[in-house]
């Protein structure tokens, strides 16, 4: 642990300047959350007033949220004997506004706490006349100007869009302090264990267990048990915006973000420079063989993910499926749905079942990108430098992780597949879904494919690139759940790889669009490799 200077002369000296050098650092990161929290919200809430214009459309809607499904996967079911369109927003849209704050909170908070002591660069940090417990109190407080920026933009996305002023405010409220909240948890996390890989995954794991508790909760009562209010996010959702608003709930957001910061800062004084509260434990005095090798180092290292990724997507692609039997009369009552989803009145539950598939193959394309991306962090830190030392040529390294994250990439798709498969067996009784799921999910592969080798090919030729695959993916999920409605040019659309994939089940696979995707991802696999022989290594 550094020592102190003489000039400092309280815990919270050099406050002001560490904030601005996070502030600093985090300015297009901010900037780029607040603008697609207000894009997002804007178009959603634009795309809800055309899909349903009238009363008998939101009633068709009220009736599927008697469906435990579809409670767990937005939230507690207000007003739903008067199901106004403020309503629809306050139990439809809330949930996934409030996550993304969450997690854009966990991941600022590690890199600022954490990650900057796994780095070193913390202890260079407390080299200078700084109190103990600035950096702590800055990281929070940057994150804090994040939330109050997604905060107001959620706010104000709302407000243009025609909905009411005090809601909108307290909509907007509500999603700074739930990221708060979580914010508040991962402070805590980043100070029990010494790597922020396990921070961040300490942090959405309490982020997951909440939404799992409020889903249940609302299964129970819909419009919310006893078990719900364990739930932070529950809190936020039972100031029932738009329908009967009410603040109290938020009181309790602000006493556990208190109580939790507190904790944070007497763990941070117990604990050593760079330690963790729970020490790691000494491994084996020799690794294992497979470890020994790059592929089974990039196996070992990407599991965890894998497993979190797959376990969760599984849940939500069976109860995304057991909704498919359920929306032959609401097609009825709203027929304009179908300017925003790709559906058919032909066959309403197979066309829709097919477009269950396309908006889960987004899972694992997000699954590759983060997969691969995670090279730029083990590069920058050096241990992609010391990976080499062991005689392995960068190819057969790059070669290692590239096929690892192809292999669990491939197995969440046909996964989620099969957990469609299962939710629209159960919904219809006709078992024959599982099996025809499980293969159709296939279709994505090469779509899935396309964008990992994207990340390939960026990282490849820089790190400095590995932005543009993320610009990349919020790209093909506009394009995937707003393209439609958005009426964006095709040539446009035709660059998403998931807008190249037929609609398997309901459409007949077709090879040419398969095989164009194979093309272009073999040609942006040897760029990638290419260029990754060539460049040098950036170390931090």
């Amino acid at each position: 642990m550094s020592a102190r200077t003489a000039d400092t002369t309280s815990d919270l000296t050099g406050l002001g300047f560490i904030l601005r050098f996070y502030l600093r650092l985090d300015r297009t990161r901010i900037i780029i959350w607040t603008l697609s929290f207000f894009a997002i919200i804007y178009l959603s809430v634009i795309a809800l007033v055309e899909s349903y214009p009238t009363q008998a459309a939101l009633d068709a809607r009220a009736s599927l949220m008697t469906n435990p499904a579809a409670i767990m996967m937005t939230g507690p079911a207000f007003s739903l004997d008067n199901y106004t369109f403020g309503a629809m927003l306050s139990n439809e849209l809330s949930l996934w506004t409030f996550i993304p704050a969450a997690i854009m909170s966990i991941l600022l908070v590690v890199r600022h706490t954490r990650q900057e002591e796994e780095t070193g660069r913390a202890e260079v940090l407390r080299s200078l006349p700084v109190g103990r417990h600035a950096p702590l109190t800055a990281a929070l407080l940057a994150v804090a100007v994040a939330n109050l920026a997604v905060g107001s933009a959620t706010a104000l996305a709302l407000a243009t869009s025609g909905q009411p002023i005090a809601d909108s405010l307290a909509f907007g409220t509500a999603t700074g302090l739930t990221g708060l909240v979580f914010a508040a948890i991962a402070l805590l996390t980043a100070q029990l264990t010494e790597h922020s890989r396990s921070a961040t995954g300490m942090a959405l794991g309490a982020l997951g267990i909440a939404a799992v508790i409020r889903g249940i909760g609302d299964v129970i009562e819909p419009q919310g048990s006893w078990l719900s209010w364990f739930s932070p996010i529950a809190w936020a959702q039972q100031m029932k915006l738009f329908v009967d608003l009410r603040w109290w709930p938020m009181l309790l957001s602000a006493a556990l973000i208190a109580l939790l910061v507190v904790a944070a800062a007497a763990l941070s004084q117990r604990r050593d420079l760079g330690a963790g509260v729970f020490h790691s434990r000494p491994g084996p005095a020799t690794a294992a063989r497979p470890l020994l090798t790059p592929l089974g180092l990039a196996s070992r290292m990407q599991s965890g993910m894998f497993m979190a990724w797959t376990i969760g997507l599984s849940l939500f692609a069976v109860a995304f499926g057991s909704l498919a039997t359920e929306l032959d009369s609401f097609l009825e009552d709203n027929p304009d749905i179908s300017q925003w989803v790709p559906i058919s009145a032909d066959d309403l539950t197979l066309s829709f079942a097919s477009v269950i598939l396309m908006y889960l193959a987004l899972g694992p394309v997000i699954l590759i990108v983060s997969t691969i991306l995670q090279m730029v962090g083990e590069e920058r830190l050096g241990r992609v430098d010391g990976m080499l030392a062991t005689g392995a040529s960068r190819s057969t390294l790059l070669g290692a992780w590239s096929a690892v994250a192809a292999v669990w990439s491939a197995a969440a798709t046909v996964i989620l597949g099969f957990g469609a498969g299962l939710g629209l067996a159960v919904a219809s009784g006709d078992m024959s879904w599982i099996m025809r799921m499980f293969t159709a999910s296939a279709a994505f592969l090469p779509a899935v494919a396309v964008s990992g080798v994207l990340a390939i090919a960026l990282y490849g030729l820089s790190p400095r690139l590995s932005p543009v695959a993320w610009v990349f993916i919020a790209f093909v999920t506009l394009e995937a759940f707003l393209g439609d409605l958005l009426k964006l040019p095709q040539w446009l659309r035709n660059l998403s790889p998931l807008n190249q994939t037929p609609l398997v089940p309901f459409e007949d696979v077709q090879a040419q669009p398969l095989l164009i995707m194979a093309g272009i991802a073999a040609a942006l696999l040897a760029l990638g490799f290419v260029a990754f022989r060539r460049r040098d290594l950036a170390v931090m």
